[in-house]
């Protein structure tokens, strides 16, 4: 066994492969950038080297820094992870070169899949079914044209050395087919240095299948069964499941042995994954599910298939590098229950799931369920990397509990004050189609009007947020009888803020919700969201207005670019304060009642949070 394994990765996945290897009783070393000086990976490893500045260009992305780092650190292995380095070549080259042990597939396994249209000829001559569709080279634009109205439309234009969803068109119709892969080819080339495409016929419901392999260097290929990645934002894989829903033992034989045959074909030694397009129209069928192209690394959403397997695929991992056969045969191998993969990214979905960075102040997640993570409270979200915050995985012993779940576990986020995508995911998780099976891809841009939370408080949140207005019981009796109803709970109306806007609402002792204090500020944590309350205050854009303390709260985080006013000026109801620059877009904050400026909190240049205070206004007597 490996003694010693340097990480070449950061986040959850660097924490993910730390756990395993102190399991298995291997030495750690981190490599880390500026940005991640005081990361996760870097407390949890026996031993980190700072490898460069934040970018990952100028770090995590640097071969010969991170061998350079091993060599001195004693390592005896390196592990890519996932992203980064884990699918480059020429990187999986040098590591042996450099007399290291890959703990990943071979590099001439990496170049085989690396471009689809090649890859895709490899998998016809190994007998595996492929996506009806033209990988020729003849490239010019006519004869693509032609190619595509031969395949009949809808057709899916696709840079051959794509990924992550860039460099690919949807064509509906012959007449935009020649704009539609102009607009490919320069997405292309400006992502991959390569503009070239191979066509695919369009599938109208489709499901994304995709069955994780494992390969020794004894010559054994398994299977660890399929997941369904189907949920999807932007060609961006949201919840993943294992097994795959409507799935038969007739067509997962099917498609786990066309993976063993594809993993095969290119000798493929570690863990990789082959991933299928299906029909989805008429449900799962063996002849309408198709290669589409296979990934030479661990996913993302590996957990889930250690969920159902009872296997440490990281373990696997490395057994396999050092040599060791794989740990099971296929026939010891079945699926228990059903697991599914939340993954939580600081985003906002109320503002088309803009990223979202800065201090996590509170970071609180369900500690009934598996959580991966690369982050802690009081750590904070980078601009610079992937903006995922955890990955919540459930296991149960039905679809439907797992479902129900995964719902309850995103419903329990609470992140502040950073923003996430736990409501998005909880009504996800929630809803009817998706527990009942009825998934393709389309799934989440078909809902985005119900699945989205509004950046208005509902009723529920008003209610929650009335309710933490109302003080515990004092024992005197006149006072805490406030708002009593007999035979119907206690309820009482009041004025409250939320998210800087002032609302009436009725308070009810069964309010749902959680209140707590971070960073002196109340928030509110319900059903996956996170509120910011105060007292009656009102929010100081759009010329608000009515009775509260004159607090003029930021609408969102932000740049002041200029101050209008000064402390003890006199101003009226609707004069601009100040400019707050947010989102490419400028805010004119005003006056929301004729009044003097009590308090100027901030100054031009100045940086601000969501909530927080930047003028007080004293409202004129009378």
């Amino acid at each position: 066994m490996i003694r010693s394994l340097l990480i070449a990765n950061r986040g959850e996945i660097a924490c993910r492969i730390i756990k395993t290897a102190r399991k298995l009783g291997v030495r750690t070393v981190a490599v880390y950038s500026d940005a991640d000086a005081q990361a996760l990976h870097v407390r949890m490893a026996d031993e980190a080297v700072h490898i460069g500045p934040s970018p990952a260009r100028e770090s995590y992305l640097l071969g010969d820094r991170i061998i350079a780092a091993a060599k001195a650190t004693g390592a005896e292995a390196i592990h890519p992870g996932y992203g980064f380095l884990s699918e480059n070549a020429d990187f999986a080259e040098a590591v042996v070169a450099a007399g290291l042990v890959w703990v990943g597939a071979p590099a001439s396994s990496i170049r085989a899949m690396g471009l689809k249209d090649s890859a895709k000829a490899l998998m016809i001559a190994a007998g595996v079914p492929v996506t009806p569709g033209y990988m020729g080279e003849n490239q010019d634009p006519e004869h693509l044209k032609s190619q595509a109205d031969a395949i009949g439309y809808p057709v899916l234009v696709k840079a051959v050395a794509g990924g992550g969803g860039k460099g690919m068109r949807k064509v509906e119709a012959s007449a935009d087919f020649i704009d539609m892969l102009a607009s490919c080819q320069r997405e292309a080339a400006a992502s991959f240095g390569d503009d070239r495409v191979l066509i695919e016929k369009y599938i109208l419901s489709p499901r994304h299948i995709e069955v994780q392999v494992f390969g020794d260097t004894h010559g054994e290929v398994v299977h660890l069964f399929e997941r369904d990645c189907s949920l999807q934002r932007r060609h961006q894989k949201v919840i993943e499941e294992a097994p795959a829903p409507g799935m038969t033992p007739e067509v997962r034989e099917a498609v786990c042995s066309a993976a063993v045959k594809a993993a095969k074909a290119v000798d493929y030694v570690g863990a990789g994954t082959i991933e299928f397009i299906a029909d989805g129209t008429e449900g799962l069928r063996a002849d309408r599910i198709w290669f589409m192209e296979m990934n030479t690394r661990l996913q993302v959403e590996h957990p889930v298939t250690e969920a159902i397997t009872g296997q440490d695929l990281v373990e696997w991992q490395l057994r396999v590098a050092s040599g060791e056969p794989l740990p099971k045969r296929q026939d010891e191998l079945a699926i228990d229950g059903w697991a599914m993969e939340a993954r939580l990214y600081a985003e906002n979905p109320t503002a088309g799931f803009l990223p979202s960075t800065g201090p996590l102040d509170r970071l609180r997640l369900p500690d009934d369920v598996r959580i991966d993570t690369g982050v802690y409270e009081g750590g904070e979200v980078t601009p610079f990397y992937d903006p995922m915050i955890a990955k919540l995985i459930v296991h149960a012993p039905t679809r439907e509990a797992a479902a129900a779940k995964l719902a309850a576990a995103c419903a329990q986020v609470e992140v502040w004050p950073v923003r996430t995508n736990a409501a998005f995911l909880t009504r996800a998780a929630a809803d009817a189609d998706f527990v009942a099976g009825r998934v393709d891809t389309g799934f989440i841009e078909r809902g985005l009007d119900v699945l989205v939370p509004t950046a208005e408080p509902s009723d529920a949140v008003k209610t929650a947020a009335a309710s933490a207005l109302i003080k515990a019981p004092t024992g005197a009796a006149w006072t805490d009888l406030t708002g009593f109803r007999a035979n119907a709970p206690t309820q009482r109306r009041v004025a409250v803020s939320v998210a800087g806007s002032v609302h009436l609402a009725e308070t009810s002792a069964t309010a749902g919700g959680h209140v707590a204090s971070v960073a002196g500020r109340d928030i509110l944590f319900l059903d996956g969201e996170a509120w910011p309350l105060g007292p009656g205050r009102v929010d100081g854009a759009g010329g608000g207005g009515g009775a509260s303390d004159g607090a003029i709260l930021s609408p969102m985080p932000g740049k002041v670019i200029s101050v209008d006013v000064e402390d003890g000026q006199a101003v009226v109801r609707g004069q601009k304060l100040l400019t707050l620059e947010a989102m490419k877009m400028e805010h004119g904050m005003v006056a929301p009642f004729d009044g003097t400026v009590t308090a100027l909190s901030v100054a031009a240049g100045s940086q601000v949070a969501e909530g927080a205070v930047l003028v007080r206004i004293e409202a004129d007597a009378g």
